[in-house]
């Protein structure tokens, strides 16, 4: 009899986030074995660096009900499940439920997604999921253009079943193959192909500059181009984006060599 396909569910929100009990939740439930290990605390940003708190060369963690609660970044918990930490090695590794979407070429910075590009370096297949929390025409406070919906009301089990869905269907992808999915927040949402815009959901700016310091505030981008994920998740519908691994350019000629004098 075949084993379980294993799967890693990791994020960057912590490991007592909503979005990572969901998304755990909706994988068991199509009867894949689960193992979840998280930050213990929020890890937002930390794109795939590998940090980690030790105690006499020995990476923190803790054993919880709902999963392994690990003091280090996303990236270096996908390392340490590779490495077989937290029992034998996964076959997947997904990375959400963020609480925010990661669109454009602004997901370089996001947690979520290096972890999934951390999978992807040790040969494992890796899904980032996001839900958007963005109320698009709104205007926050501190000068932000948008402002952010509450976790109780959030659609977390849309995204959780999309993700969960596309579980079989990414392990028949190739090896070390990363998918970014973003989710409206929303019931239901229909999922479409999308490139990557130009930018993220938004933007950083800067709101005060003086002597030795600048402010910089969160504002929503222009129009993203037709097509592309943060256009697409604009009109209601579910993105999926698959990304490049981290590998050598073939396009670009290297200068040639010259000879030491």
């Amino acid at each position: 009899m075949r084993p379980l396909m294993r799967v890693l569910i990791t994020n960057d929100d912590g490991v007592d986030a909503p979005g990572i009990h969901a998304l755990a939740a909706a994988v068991r439930g199509r009867g894949f074995e689960v193992v979840v290990a998280a930050p213990a605390a929020e890890a937002s940003g930390m794109s795939a660096a590998l940090t980690a708190v030790t105690e006499d060369g020995r990476v923190v963690f803790e054993q919880r009900p709902e999963g392994y609660g690990v003091v280090a970044s996303p990236a270096f918990i996908v390392v340490l499940a590779s490495l077989g930490v937290f029992g034998p090695p996964p076959d997947v590794v997904l990375s959400g439920i963020n609480r925010g979407a990661n669109t454009g070429r602004g997901v370089l910075h996001s947690g979520t997604v290096g972890a999934a590009l951390t999978a992807a370096n040790h040969g494992f297949r890796g899904l980032a999921v996001s839900l958007d929390v963005i109320a698009p025409g709104d205007v926050g406070s501190g000068g932000n253009a948008f402002t952010v919906t509450e976790d109780a009301r959030l659609h977390w089990a849309t995204a959780a079943e999309l993700a969960a869905d596309l579980v079989p269907w990414l392990a028949e992808t190739p090896p070390a193959t990363v998918v970014n999915l973003n989710v409206p927040d929303r019931p239901a949402a229909g999922l479409r192909s999308a490139t990557l815009a130009s930018f993220g959901q938004v933007q950083m700016a800067v709101a005060e500059q003086g002597e030795g310091f600048a402010r910089l505030i969160l504002q929503r981008g222009g129009p993203a181009e037709e097509g592309s994920d943060v256009a697409l998740l604009e009109q209601g519908h579910a993105t999926l984006t698959v990304l490049r691994p981290i590998t050598e350019a073939a396009n670009i000629a290297i200068p040639a060599q010259r000879t030491a004098r």
